[in-house]
């Protein structure tokens, strides 16, 4: 009894005031069934819990790594001496992706077109040169003209690249059912090689003025 007037006439406060027990079992207790707030965990402590509980954090997440994207192949494996593209930096790496896809596409096109138009050309073309040629010959020219403005409107307004999707991947409107890790492989390699073999027969004939059919003697 002394002590409770001790404490009274030291604190100001009685002795059964509820408002000073808050680490009271009971106090606990009441917080979990009594309808009471229970304190908010700091950041620190959710990790902690999270650990405890074997739960992945974030900074445990994977960390993007462009050696183990498709492409990456015997027998070169992941090939950038350069060092274009960093670990982790996905959006980067996208980006050169979608660029390698697109270039190795055409690339397979103005190969073969090389090759092809040396032995076909179309109604109205007779007398348009093969090869480079074409481009500065009427009406050959104009039909490189159309031909750069319909790819312009099919990119920009047909075939969009999609964020959610992987890079060049615009369906499969023939239901080929094909879109896998070894013939996304091959596409990237033969788009490799075509974009090598179309440099090689614009550069060879910019040296002889044959064509890719007459380079070989043909």
């Amino acid at each position: 009894i002394i002590g409770m007037f001790f404490q009274d006439g030291l604190t100001g406060s009685a002795w059964g005031d509820w408002a000073l027990y808050t680490a009271s079992p009971l106090r606990a207790a009441a917080a979990d069934g009594g309808g009471s707030a229970a304190p908010k965990m700091s950041d620190v402590d959710v990790a902690a819990a999270a650990a405890a509980r074997g739960a992945p954090r974030e900074d445990d997440k994977p960390v993007f790594d462009p050696a183990r994207q498709v492409g990456a192949m015997a027998p070169l494996g992941f090939f950038d001496p350069l060092g274009f593209c960093k670990k982790g930096d996905d959006a980067s790496f996208r980006s050169l992706r979608t660029a390698e896809i697109k270039h190795g596409r055409v690339a397979m096109l103005a190969a073969l077109g090389a090759v092809v138009q040396h032995y076909l050309k179309f109604p109205g073309f007779e007398k348009v040169p093969a090869g480079l040629g074409a481009v500065s010959t009427p009406p050959g020219s104009y039909g490189f003209v159309a031909l750069f403005l319909l790819s312009g409107a099919m990119e920009l307004g047909v075939w969009t690249e999609d964020p959610s999707a992987d890079p060049g991947n615009f369906g499969d409107p023939l239901g080929l059912g094909m879109y896998d890790e070894e013939m996304r492989n091959k596409e990237l390699n033969n788009g490799r090689f075509a974009m090598v073999a179309a440099l090689g027969i614009i550069a060879a004939e910019l040296a002889t003025g044959k064509d890719a059919v007459q380079q070989f003697g043909l």
